[in-house]
């Protein structure tokens, strides 16, 4: 058994336990080689060459809301896998106490969502979605762990001779049947987690108790036959469509203009979901009221407004040829000036690093609207320095030219609305580097 104060493959220096569950023991570590903290998950059982390969796969997916797999060892025979470290709780804490707020669940939602909707791009099935592997921040970050262990240490079902692994009561009908998980499993099972966090209790058999647009889109992930269920990136733009809180079919006059504070997971992206819900027989109505036109509209003159009597008398019809140009009328004052006939962008980017290590970083660029009216997609470029190689991105489509680099957006992040904004990130190997010179144009 790991004990404190023991090293690991010689740079793993144990710290303290951080949690213990079916599939092993974690403790929080040091790296020593590298100086950071990590986590260390000792498994139970698995074979080690297959936790390896796995491990292999699992770690190529680098997302905002995934931990991330940096490495897979051996100790005392068994595997060990060396993961990102997260100060957090479980989703499964949280509906121990009862059932969660639907923005809550919602929200939590959304994130996961994302981030499976990367794994599933990248060809990777998560098959042991729970609330137990859903971790949260106080912040309100959630991220999903343990990609690809459930089969890389034997999952079994309820119907075979194997050993059970994973959450039974999460899974899809079709792997308690004995039938092998793939994408539209992952699907089944997070909708399974958020209606648990909404009612308190994993599905059964009657519908949720709660009504709205969140019980539709959990309807949706539900439904037994995995070719009726979404796409896991349709099912993150329509929990989108839930976070953003569309206004009411009536317009309610607010006392105070200024808009409420959004917690860190909020998003206010507007996704090409609306279509999906209403082909799927769900109607979720959202506005997008353009108040940024309005305020700045120009009133027009009243014409019934009678005019100073000491102002000089304006002609009521054009000037005859014989008449001589008035010279003594002052010119008329304008507001118009060169600065705001100036074109603006239709978008802006921004680009941050979030994490670097030797001979390697991670970053995020957010792209918001610029316009007043929403916009139908988005490509954003920047310099490439010679040496920085573009490893994994998502979110985004990338083509590389000779010094540049150039994203464009996909289908579930394309539209976006008035002020609206989206991220997209990547890591990449080579030195981390301030932030390049960055555009964003629309397409």
């Amino acid at each position: 058994m790991p004990e404190h104060n023991e090293v690991i493959a010689g740079r793993y220096r144990l710290q303290a336990q951080a949690g213990r569950g079916a599939a092993g023991v974690v403790w929080r570590a040091r790296d020593e080689r590298l100086d950071r903290v990590v986590a260390l998950k000792f498994l139970t059982s698995g074979d080690v060459e297959r936790v390896v390969r796995e491990g292999r796969v699992a770690a190529r997916l680098r997302h905002p809301h995934a931990i991330s797999v940096h490495d897979v060892i051996e100790h005392g025979g068994r595997p060990c896998l060396v993961l990102e470290y997260l100060p957090s709780h479980t989703l499964a804490d949280l509906i121990d106490s009862g059932p969660l707020p639907e923005s809550l669940v919602a929200g939590v939602g959304w994130q996961v969502a994302s981030a499976l909707a990367a794994a599933h791009a990248a060809g990777i099935v998560h098959r042991d979605v729970s609330p137990f592997n859903i971790l949260l921040t106080d912040d309100g970050t959630a991220k999903i762990a343990d990609f690809g262990i459930a089969r890389a240490i034997g999952e079994g079902t309820v119907t075979d001779g194997r050993a059970v692994v994973g959450t039974p009561a999460y899974w899809a009908p079709e792997v308690a049947a004995g039938e092998g998980a793939v994408f539209a499993s992952d699907v089944y099972s997070l909708g399974a987690v958020l209606y648990a966090a909404l009612e308190g209790h994993p599905p059964c058999a009657e519908p949720t108790a709660s009504s709205g647009p969140l019980a539709e889109v959990l309807a949706m992930a539900l439904r037994r036959d995995p070719a009726e269920r979404p796409t896991m990136a349709d099912l993150c733009a329509l929990l989108d469509v839930v976070v953003a809180e569309r206004p009411p079919t009536q317009t309610k006059v607010m006392d105070d203009p200024t808009p409420p504070r959004r917690p860190a997971w909020r998003r206010t992206t507007a996704l090409a979901a609306a279509a999906a819900l209403v082909a799927g027989g769900i109607t979720i109505g959202f506005y997008l009221q353009d108040n940024n036109s309005r305020s700045t509209a120009q009133p027009s003159p009243d014409p019934t407004t009678p005019q100073d009597p000491t102002s000089p008398p304006q002609p009521t019809t054009p000037p005859q040829p014989s008449t001589p140009p008035q010279t003594t009328t002052p010119p008329q004052t304008t507001t118009t000036t060169t600065a705001a006939q100036a074109p603006q962008p239709d978008c802006t980017a921004r680009f941050k690093i979030t994490n670097s290590w030797p001979g390697g970083y991670q970053a995020e660029v957010t792209v918001q609207n610029a316009r007043d009216s929403a916009l139908a997609g988005w490509t954003v470029t920047w310099a490439q320095d010679a040496g920085h190689v573009i490893s994994n991105l998502w979110n985004g489509a990338f083509t590389t030219a000779p010094d540049s680099i150039t994203v464009t957006s996909l289908s579930h992040n394309a539209r976006l609305p008035a002020a609206g904004s989206t991220t997209f990130g990547f890591t990449a190997n080579g030195p981390a580097a301030p932030s390049p010179d960055i555009t964003c144009t629309t397409r």
